[in-house]
């Protein structure tokens, strides 16, 4: 008699099995993904810091090659030739030399490993076909796009969080100068009667301009007298995205008058906080100044391209007026990292500053030589930022007693 085998039966996943098992791995995917892209993230920063660092430590080898900083708005000055606004842009009336408004990241390319394109900006650079044929030492505009070094993007000056890249941008950098705490004579037009030049604004530059870095002026180590490892010399920033973000563009005036003239800025920093929409609040609500983007030019000192203040607290909004000129505007730091940005110390250190930090009231006016007493802005005080406006002046006498 045949008997019939009771254990012939396949094995394998029932699709109840098979389902829970898809089910776990998609829990254990959700769970590690955000960790992945912490770590990721923590990279970028490290890396952003390094940048920095490198940064630090060849300001540190330029003032000991020239005994200086390097200056913040200098170049060449010469003949206007025609304008080309359509081809060059800001700054486009002078096609053989660049008004001096180069930004003080020109000065440090031999002292970064970029001797390479030093030796193309410092020497008249081949202009095939074009006018002028060549190009002068220094260069033209730094707006001008036909110019090669100008709109070569450097690694050494890019945040890896940023993710800016391309046209209508030249150059982009995420590192800018420190100017202080007002921004009162802080425009790069230099025969516009704020540089410094005659003896009345010689003392607003002095009283305003509190900054490491003074733009059209030579600046030293010694000047500091916080101590450099009270003092912030440089901070990041993010670069303009086409969106429309309040760090990284100003407002136009479209929304009935954008009026955030000189005085209007150095009374009321907060000046364009109407203009930001209130269901988007890290965005304008209208439309922005066109072709004056934050990080745009790594060449050019002006204050939306290269330059950076510690007046509102690091995130706050680009405060700015396109009816006087687009060089001057209250140029807080700012970042694609988590909280806040980093800053580099002029000792060499480079920390992480949070969106938190004590900033006093952002209200307050800017300290100048028109200043009183009573509105706490006379020239000589205090910042009346708090610590974060202590750590922009290079000699107000604050006691820094918080570690960053």
């Amino acid at each position: 008699m045949r008997t019939q085998n009771t254990n012939n039966r396949t094995t394998g996943f029932t699709l109840v099995e098979l389902l829970v098992v898809i089910a776990i791995i998609g829990v254990l995917v959700g769970l590690l993904l955000p960790a992945v892209q912490a770590a990721r993230e923590a990279a970028r920063r490290m890396s952003c810091s390094n940048n920095f660092k490198q940064i630090g430590l060849s300001i540190h080898n330029y003032h000991s090659a020239y005994n200086q900083l390097p200056t913040h708005a200098s170049g060449t000055d010469g003949r206007i030739r025609t304008p080309q606004p359509e081809r060059t842009g800001h700054h486009s009336d002078r096609l053989d030399n660049n008004n001096n408004v180069l930004s003080m990241l020109v000065g440090l390319m031999p002292f970064m490993e970029q001797q390479a394109i030093w030796e193309q900006i410092s020497n008249p650079l081949a202009n095939p076909g074009g006018t002028p044929n060549p190009w002068n030492a220094m260069g033209p505009s730094p707006g001008e796009i036909d110019y090669a070094p100008w709109a070569t993007n450097l690694p050494a000056l890019r945040c890896p969080s940023d993710p800016g890249q391309g046209l209508p941008a030249l150059g982009r950098t995420n590192y800018a100068a420190c100017l202080g705490d007002s921004t009162w004579f802080s425009t790069v037009y230099r025969h516009s009667g704020y540089d410094g030049s005659d003896q009345v604004s010689a003392e607003q530059v002095r009283s305003g301009q509190r900054g490491l870095f003074v733009l059209f002026h030579t600046t030293r180590f010694r000047d500091c007298l916080d101590g450099l490892a009270n003092t912030i010399a440089m901070g990041e920033i993010v670069t303009y995205l086409g969106d429309q973000d309040i760090r990284a563009s100003v407002p136009n005036d479209d929304l009935g008058g954008n009026d955030a003239t000189l005085e209007a800025l150095r009374d009321n920093p907060i000046a364009c906080r109407n203009w930001i929409s209130s269901d988007r609040p890290r965005f304008w609500s209208g439309t922005v100044d066109r072709g004056f983007y934050r990080g745009y030019r790594w060449a050019d000192a002006s204050s939306i391209f290269s330059s950076c203040m510690t007046i509102l607290p690091p995130n706050a909004e680009l405060c700015g007026g396109n009816n006087f000129d687009d060089t001057t505007i209250t140029a807080t730091m700012s970042s694609q990292h988590q909280g806040g940005c980093h800053v580099l110390i002029a000792d060499g250190a480079v920390k992480f500053v949070t969106d938190s930090i004590e900033a006093g009231n952002s209200s307050n006016r800017n300290v100048w030589a028109g200043g009183t007493a009573a509105n706490n802005n006379a020239a000589g005080s205090k910042s009346p930022y708090g610590l974060w406006g202590a750590l922009g002046s290079r000699a107000s006498k604050e006691t820094i007693e918080a570690e960053l």
